[in-house]
């Protein structure tokens, strides 16, 4: 016997709800408890048992982050429970797709880059509307460069010696509300050698317009880039709630340009485009085109090129189609031993000290030496540390820096957690050895540490919060253990990609 029209859309929310609670890696007790219902609830609705019900689909779509889906899911079954479907319904808008309090929603978004002989221009166009309950007064947009997505160390170098600078980005921003285009003042954020963060003020020398609750408006913004400091390679990065977004590249034809794309989520590693790039040719330009509808948040869709044309050796960056490099690469590249390594999981040796004290200052020297490089490839706002046995040597030292990048890092030699507080707390954290992710991991908020002096003294010091959290982190690797070990079973991992405090110290 065939199902309702009200069954299958039961149906269809029930396989929403199950398929991104499972790629966040929750069970269906998690979901319950995060959710705050009975832990049978998650089951006998995705189970067809339950009918879903309105406020079970709000806490859903919030507690999963899934960009209205499940929200919608829910609408059209509730409709058709109601009879108020039919062929001439009009189509959901984003106070209706999307649980109040949503905030900013992007209805439309099209970018656009055009490779030209003096470089790239690259026009950015979003539709936007206030779903939330306070007037949006900023907006904030990010510029990245990178020359050589293929070699990190390389496009430091070239960047730290040839910056990017907000005089040659030549930005220009614009906002249309149907009375007609004015221009947006702007104010710089972040000011880095090759990435700029910066807010799009809704206001102008004519005054201020703030975007309120329930208004929408389309802001246009673009900037130029020259071909010395921009890769072949552009990205979409999809940070609110979005309906529609369609990227365009425009390259030169004569340059038989070759053009892949890929794409990561929080439920997915980097894969390929779902959809093809499509070309069509137009007065010698080779125009591609790409779009999705309802993107996940968080996601992240990249388009890579090469100009076939060219010789090898004038190739703009060596990028293959294989993407661009990740995380752990970059890290291994300049010596980090990766998860997996069998030196990870076995406890360090102890210095003899002070008969070993040579060999312990070599080691802290080559420890010291990896941690100048690392602040060529990522900003360590939290602190960072680094152990020997990242570096291949079985010994038990480490190096420990607080986010003050001009503070002197701390030595520890032969350390040991000779007591704790029982107050905790649970952050993000990331591994040098493992830095493709972030998890979430309970520490205590002070650790009581012994460890040797260069003569074999021993000393305690007393770590308290973000230095304590560094200083367990290492004296987890040398006893032979990663953070994974420390997180309660069944939380998902984050992609670093997707990790939102990068740039920020923890929060305490």
């Amino acid at each position: 016997m065939s199902t309702s029209p009200i069954e299958r859309a039961a149906d269809s929310f029930a396989a929403e709800l199950a398929r991104h609670r499972t790629g966040r890696g929750l069970s269906k007790k998690q979901l319950a408890t995060l959710m705050g219902f009975d832990p049978s609830y998650v089951s006998h609705v995705e189970g067809r048992r339950h009918r879903p019900t309105e406020d079970f689909a709000r806490r859903a779509e919030a507690v999963l982050e899934a960009s209205g889906a499940i929200w919608q899911r829910y609408r059209e079954y509730d409709e058709l429970r109601h009879g108020r479907s039919g062929p001439h319904r009009d189509p959901p808008v984003p106070g209706q797709w999307l649980p109040p309090g949503t905030g900013l929603v992007v209805e439309r978004e099209s970018a656009t880059l055009t490779h030209s002989d003096e470089g790239y221009h690259c026009v950015i166009r979003r539709e936007l509307y206030n779903a939330g309950t306070e007037p949006v007064t900023r907006y904030l947009v990010r510029v990245a460069v990178d020359r050589y997505p293929n070699d990190p160390g390389r496009s430091n170098r070239h960047h730290r010696e040839h910056p990017l600078t907000f005089a040659e980005l030549q930005l220009e921003a614009y906002r249309d509300d149907g009375g007609g285009r004015e221009p947006m003042h702007w104010r710089a954020k972040h000011d880095r050698d090759a990435f700029k963060e910066i807010w799009l003020l809704f206001e102008n020398a004519e005054g201020r317009f703030p975007l309120y609750p329930g208004d929408r408006v389309t802001i246009e913004y673009a900037y130029r880039v020259g071909r010395d400091k921009w890769g072949p390679w552009f990205q979409r990065a999809v940070r609110l709630p979005t309906r529609h977004l369609s990227v365009q590249l425009d390259l030169p034809a004569e340059l038989d340009p070759k053009v892949w794309g890929a794409e990561t989520s929080l439920s997915s590693e980097e894969g390929p485009l779902r959809t093809p790039v499509q070309r069509h040719d137009r007065d010698g330009r080779a125009i591609y085109e790409w779009a999705t509808d309802d993107p996940p948040l968080n996601a992240r869709y990249r388009l890579q090129w090469r100009f076939r044309s060219l010789p090898p050796d004038a190739e703009p960056d060596g990028a293959g189609p294989d993407g661009r490099v990740r995380a752990s690469d970059r890290m291994r590249g300049i010596g980090i031993v990766q998860r997996g390594d069998d030196l990870l999981q076995q406890p360090a040796h102890q210095f003899d000290l002070p008969r070993q004290e040579r060999i312990a200052r070599d080691v802290v020297d080559r420890l010291s030496a990896v941690l100048v490089r690392l602040d060529e490839l990522h900003p360590f706002s939290k602190g960072v540390g680094i152990a020997a046995p990242q570096l291949g040597l079985g010994w038990a030292a480490a190096l420990v820096r607080p986010a003050d990048r001009a503070a002197e890092p701390v030595v520890l030699l032969n350390p040991r957690i000779v007591d704790s507080a029982a107050e905790t707390d649970e952050q993000y954290e990331g591994c040098l050895s493992f830095f493709d992710h972030r998890g979430l991991v309970p520490r205590s908020l002070r650790i009581d540490v012994e460890h040797a002096q260069w003569d074999g003294s021993r000393v305690i010091t007393s770590f308290e919060y973000a230095m304590a959290r560094l200083v367990a982190h290492e004296i987890d690797h040398l006893e032979g253990h990663l953070y994974v070990d420390r997180m309660i079973p069944g939380v998902p991992l984050v992609p670093v990609e997707e990790y939102r405090d990068t740039g920020h110290p923890w929060r305490y």
